[in-house]
């Protein structure tokens, strides 16, 4: 795809919405863990999404490409169905399990550092700016600050420092997958979102049978949790991932990165009694400016035509 980003309101309300969505998930995973081992957690939430996804996009025609496509995008789009999300599914829900939802949701912030080198390189209309690697390095520091506040003890010393591993690793896969995802030609949005899905279902399922054996039986409020992560994080939000990479960029996309760890803190806080920085208000300050300064040119554009 060689189309410069289009950034318009509706990206950034997309993004708002990812934000915010993706940063409750890590509470709603942990309550998950407690009745379900992690790897059927990431299997049946993708396979509740499939289900769903699936009728839709053969209502719409079953369209994908709009070309027959060469067979580096069909290479692409299995391996991005990994790095988007199987992988990472299982990576933050193994992690989860000995560290707590606020450092889950903090680590996402790391995906920016992975887009902004490889989209410099490989994604048109991206270029690494002096404003936008400025931006990003204060919203990083912003993120840096929070996880300085002591808010995010972890359980099972054993496995912290794997557990913290898993959680960037996810966060890395993420970044690769969103540059590949831009690179694709031409393709329908729900399409994608499906075969992705299918695409990931094909992985974690085999991966949650290898090493946790037959899913166990879920309570009915684990069933409750699974069909949520399924139906929000998972299949509405993936669908709108798409849309604003294909739109607006991976960079752009990224942002929403930065939101994850101020709502992951606040929602661990509210509702399971997760300690509460005091560093979070400075924390949120060094995030907005740091939004606002990489995406200083589409907010300039915004609002320059909204006028």
């Amino acid at each position: 795809m060689t189309d410069r980003p289009q950034i318009t309101w509706v990206s950034w309300l997309m993004v708002a919405t990812l934000g915010l969505t993706w940063g409750a998930t890590f509470l709603v995973t942990e309550v998950a863990l407690e009745g379900i081992t992690p790897f059927w957690l990431a299997a049946f939430r993708i396979v509740f999404a499939v289900t769903l996804m699936v009728p839709i996009w053969q209502w719409r025609g079953g369209a994908l490409f709009s070309a027959p496509p060469p067979r580096s995008a069909k290479l692409a789009i299995i391996a991005i169905g990994g790095f988007s999300t199987a992988i990472p599914f299982m990576l933050l829900a193994w992690g989860q399990q000995f560290v707590t939802g606020g450092f889950a949701g903090v680590s996402m912030a790391s995906v920016a550092l992975i887009v902004l080198p490889l989209a410099h390189f490989l994604v048109p209309g991206e270029r690494l700016t002096w404003r936008r690697s400025l931006g990003f390095c204060i919203g990083f520091v912003g993120v840096c600050v929070l996880i300085g506040a002591q808010a995010f003890e972890s359980s099972g010393a054993a496995y912290e420092t794997a557990g913290r591993i898993a959680c960037v690793s996810a966060a890395c896969c993420y970044g690769i997958s969103s540059v590949l995802m831009r690179r694709l030609p031409a393709i329908d949005p729900i399409g994608l979102s499906t075969v992705l899905l299918i695409i990931a279902a094909a992985i974690t399922v085999p991966m949650a049978l290898i090493n946790e054996g037959l899913p166990p039986l879920p309570d009915t409020q684990t069933l409750a949790v699974i069909a949520f992560l399924g139906l929000i994080p998972t299949a509405a939000a993936n669908m709108l991932r798409v849309l604003v990479i294909r739109s607006a960029g991976p960079v752009f996309m990224s942002l929403t990165n930065y939101q994850v760890p101020l709502w992951s803190v606040i929602m661990g806080a509210l509702i399971l009694g997760e300690p509460l920085p005091s560093s979070l208000l400075l924390a949120m300050t060094l995030i907005l400016i740091g939004v606002g300064l990489s995406q200083y040119g589409a907010l300039k554009r915004l609002f320059k035509g909204a006028g």
